[in-house]
């Protein structure tokens, strides 16, 4: 352990009661915005009648923040002998604090019964889907299981966390269905994508700084990664993740192919990103103050709005069969 990391571990305080909520990591709330396309995906594709529709989008973010939270609380508590490793999270409240276990389990399920209480008030599905988003930080976090210190299914099963809120924010409009397979698995791999550059960024510059022994200290799945193998997966996830939403554009919207360019380049941008000193890429609740990344998503965001609210009938063209015929 290098001595500046050891000398902010060495004498940890009482936790306060600021502390125990820290570890809900509300500055993380940003992250709900994965819940904004599933409600527009259901505007869009559905013709569901919601008298309710404010109380059901509310429910939905309360469960969506309420869940999160939850799983928030439970990593921290369970991270904090490997957050004390890292050369910025040793500066957690979990390593910087004496926590009462008692108090952090409740919390847990504190945030827990709110989601769900708020999931089961808009809908059936929701509830289950609540459920299932609060089980993934389980498998993610708690031994045995603990798919996060496994290489390539910490990812997968981190960024499943995506598709559970693009499903919250589609029943908040429609409870009587959920989105397209392609879609869901689209969603998925992009925050596979957007998790693996995470990865690759801190691989990068914590090998650099502080050796790579520390680095698998801090986070065993490591220890099955290579700079190489971080950077292909990325690739990978972001190629596998364009395919589905193309093929979601041909059978639902194919105005949505105007998205791809944008889509593109907001992920060069954040692949970019990942490349820098202290890239933000390694604490997404910060990503808010990268200004090139913010215009890339206010450029896919602007193309989205446009593709989904209006309709372009010469595109249709695309969707079928043509072919180049030439002249005997």
């Amino acid at each position: 352990m290098s001595t500046g990391i050891a000398s902010r571990v060495a004498l940890p305080r009482q936790a306060g009661k600021r502390d125990y909520l820290r570890l809900a990591r509300f500055d993380h709330i940003t992250k709900q915005i994965f819940v904004v396309p599933g409600a527009a995906l259901a505007f869009l594709l559905r013709d569901a009648q919601n008298s309710n529709l404010l109380l059901h989008v509310v429910l939905g973010f309360v469960c969506a923040i309420s869940i999160a939270s939850a799983n928030y609380v439970i990593n921290e508590w369970l991270d904090r002998d490997f957050d004390r490793h890292h050369p910025t999270k040793s500066a957690r409240v979990s390593v910087q604090t004496e926590l009462n276990p008692a108090y952090v389990y409740g919390l847990w399920a504190l945030f827990i019964a709110i989601g769900c209480a708020a999931a089961a008030a808009s809908s059936t599905p929701m509830l289950i889907v609540a459920g299932l988003f609060a089980v993934q930080g389980v498998v993610y976090n708690v031994p045995p299981v603990r798919t996060k210190d496994k290489a390539y299914l910490d990812v997968i099963s981190e960024s499943v966390n995506n598709p559970f809120r693009l499903l919250i924010g589609w029943l908040m409009i429609d409870a009587t269905s959920v989105p397209p397979m392609s879609i869901i698995v689209a969603y998925w791999l992009g925050g596979a994508y957007l998790m693996a550059a995470k990865r690759w960024s801190e691989y990068r510059e914590i090998c650099a700084s502080h050796g790579r022994d520390l680095l698998i200290r801090y986070r065993k799945s490591f220890a099955g990664y290579t700079e190489i193998r971080l950077l292909a997966s990325c690739i990978a996830y972001a190629l596998l993740s364009s395919s589905l939403f193309s093929i979601f554009i041909i059978k639902y919207r194919i105005e949505y192919i105007l998205l791809v360019p944008p889509l593109c380049f907001l992920f060069a941008v954040y692949l970019g990103i990942s490349m820098r000193h202290g890239s933000v890429a390694q604490a997404p609740e910060r990503l808010f103050q990268d200004r090139t990344l913010m215009l890339a998503m206010l450029l896919v965001g602007a193309t989205a709005v446009v593709t989904t609210f209006f309709d372009i009938p010469d595109l249709q063209t695309y969707t079928d069969q043509q072919f180049i015929e030439l002249r005997k």
